[in-house]
């Protein structure tokens, strides 16, 4: 059975759903942009009898506290800081990381700081390669280098609910097998007033995460973490030009791209959580109280 909860970070109440037995090992799922520990409300009782999954919703998404842009620095650092106190908060000693999208920069800043902590990494539409940084970057990038109003401008209109459906059903092999809860349920949460202005921090501060991607992959090379690529191949957000460049840096790796976009649980959920089963249970034992 998944349990909700909040837990009480740096005066902030962060939502989180977990679920099974803390004997058996930990799966940290860190969610996507425009998304929340939504994305996972069919993986964590998929793989519940024989791991413990703890998904957080970051400050401002889902049913975390959505502090103001001038009441709470909203940046990558911010948000693994918080996710960081929180981990501490509900005693989590070790666990894999499933990192999806925002999940990536969020987690391997976790990950170099706490490498000890780490037993394997899912990755899942989560770059930490210059070479996923594609075409749909580029308005972002264009911000980066001048925050105007004209280049703000297609930023936030990917906020609107055309956006939000896009990134669901774009290179999914049938959008119809999507349900439309899913990109209805973020702009809820997209379209609370202010909200516009925390995402728009975010879309300026993903430039502080490119120039980590060398340390990233450092620690890949140094500690070689196990690791799971579950790629959705036909994502444009994150392509698979940025799937492949983990194949260079780590040895103990299984890789598959599967035929879908960059919400790949929506329509593989049931084979990425068969991946994650025999991925974990040949690598992991129960952990010892």
């Amino acid at each position: 059975m998944t349990t909700f909860h909040t837990s009480a970070i740096d005066g902030l109440d962060i939502f989180y759903r977990e679920a099974g037995s803390r004997d058996n090992p930990t799966i940290l799922l860190l969610h996507g942009f425009p998304t929340s520990s939504h994305m996972f409300r069919n993986l964590i009782p998929a793989l519940a009898d024989k791991f413990h999954l703890v998904a957080p919703d970051y400050p401002g998404f889902g049913n975390s506290s959505m502090p103001g842009v001038d009441e709470f620095d909203y940046t990558f650092d911010q948000l693994a800081e918080i996710v960081e106190k929180f981990i501490t908060a509900i005693d989590l000693k070790q666990y894999s990381l499933y990192l999806m999208d925002y999940g990536a920069p969020v987690g391997y800043r976790i990950a170099t700081k706490h490498p000890e902590r780490v037993q394997g990494l899912i990755v899942q539409n989560g770059n930490a390669y210059e070479e996923g940084l594609g075409e749909f970057t580029e308005p972002t990038k264009a911000y980066w280098n001048d925050p105007s109003a004209k280049n703000a401008k297609p930023l936030r209109d990917f906020l609107s609910l055309e956006g939000t459906k896009w990134q669901y059903i774009n290179g999914a092999r049938n959008p119809e097998a999507i349900s439309p809860d899913t990109w209805n349920m973020d702009q809820l949460f997209l379209d609370r007033p202010g909200n516009a202005e925390i995402q728009m921090a975010l879309f300026y501060d993903y430039r502080t995460n490119p120039p980590l991607y060398p340390q990233w992959q450092e620690y890949f090379r140094q500690y070689q973490p196990p690791t799971l690529v579950v790629w959705g191949k036909n994502d444009a957000i994150f392509p698979a030009d940025g799937a492949y460049p983990y194949q260079r840096d780590l040895k103990e790796i299984e890789f598959h791209l599967l035929d879908t976009g960059h919400f790949a649980l929506e329509e593989d959920g049931d084979a990425i959580a068969n991946y994650i089963r025999q991925f974990l249970t040949s690598r992991l034992h129960p952990i010892s109280a």
